[in-house]
């Protein structure tokens, strides 16, 4: 046993140079009487330092989950990055996302920061997302990290994962009614087959709708048209880039005689989407 005091810097700086644990860090300096090569090679020999010497590397594989809260109202997803596809298709990494998703759901952090010090049990043992990233980077030799965190609530949040956790979607609609899951589920799919910047055209930021007037107007006039006619025209076509780029104006894929605005009032008078985030793999 060690007679040597480890004080909280010398943990923390240790932690510094090797991107493991805290207890672990700790342990190491414990067994090796304070002795930081020693340490070093304690935790090297543990697969902890993996996780420092691999933060240069790509890490654009993975998984992305979506998960709702119990009562509906609410929802997150999550994206837990690694290096390979063989990795992103193990059996105990998707489990360690869905755990993760789980955490985001009961706990609510508020951010991406927050989602990382929140508590998880891993192998019977308690430590945080960050922490247990880590350790996961050390066990399994690739650079393990969430890269992402969404969360949305409503009235009524459905979630929906496409393509074998390579894409998520979650759904916010405005009422909780009769046929509201599978009404949510088709308007996920939308999403995610059509990529919508918006809900509606009130949702798209004048950036976009100063580029998409500046490209119409370009288009217009090389066309040779007379300059007169150039913002009538451009105008037309800002009104076409809002039906075929926001959601409740695109026409539904399961019914394109409709829109999914159309769409949702043939479930129930009024109901529409309040919000919506899609989450690609490596977007």
């Amino acid at each position: 046993m060690s007679t040597v005091q480890i004080s909280a810097s010398d943990v923390n700086k240790l932690r510094q140079q090797t991107g493991a644990g805290m207890m672990d860090c700790k342990k190491a300096l414990t067994e090796t009487n304070g002795d930081f090569e020693a340490a070093i090679d304690f935790l090297r020999k543990k697969g902890a330092k993996v996780a420092a010497s691999r933060q240069d590397r790509e890490s654009n594989e993975g998984v992305v989950i979506a998960r709702t809260s119990a009562d509906g109202k609410r929802g997150v997803v999550i994206e837990l990055n690694c290096e390979t596809d063989f990795v992103a298709k193990n059996a105990e990494f998707v489990a360690f996302a869905n755990a993760i998703a789980n955490e985001a759901v009961e706990q609510n952090p508020a951010n991406l920061e927050e989602l990382n010090k929140l508590g998880i049990d891993v192998e019977n043992s308690r430590t945080t997302i960050g922490e247990a990233t880590i350790d996961k980077t050390g066990k399994i030799g690739e650079k393990i990290s969430v890269s992402k965190y969404e969360v949305i609530e409503g009235e009524k949040v459905i979630a929906y994962i496409h393509g074998n956790f390579r894409l998520a979607v979650l759904v916010g609609l405005s009422k909780n009614v009769a046929g509201a899951d599978e009404a949510g589920k088709d308007v996920a799919m939308q999403i995610a087959a059509m990529n919508p910047v918006a809900i509606d055209k009130d949702g798209v930021d004048a950036t976009t709708i100063e580029r998409e007037l500046e490209i119409a107007k370009d288009q217009i006039r090389a066309e040779g048209k007379p300059e007169e006619m150039v913002e009538k025209i451009s105008l037309g076509k800002l009104n076409k880039f809002y039906k075929d780029s926001t959601l409740l104006n695109q026409e539904f894929v399961k019914d394109p005689s409709k829109n999914v605005s159309q769409f949702l009032d043939t479930v129930d008078k009024g109901l529409t989407v309040t919000a919506f985030k899609r989450v690609a793999l490596g977007a």
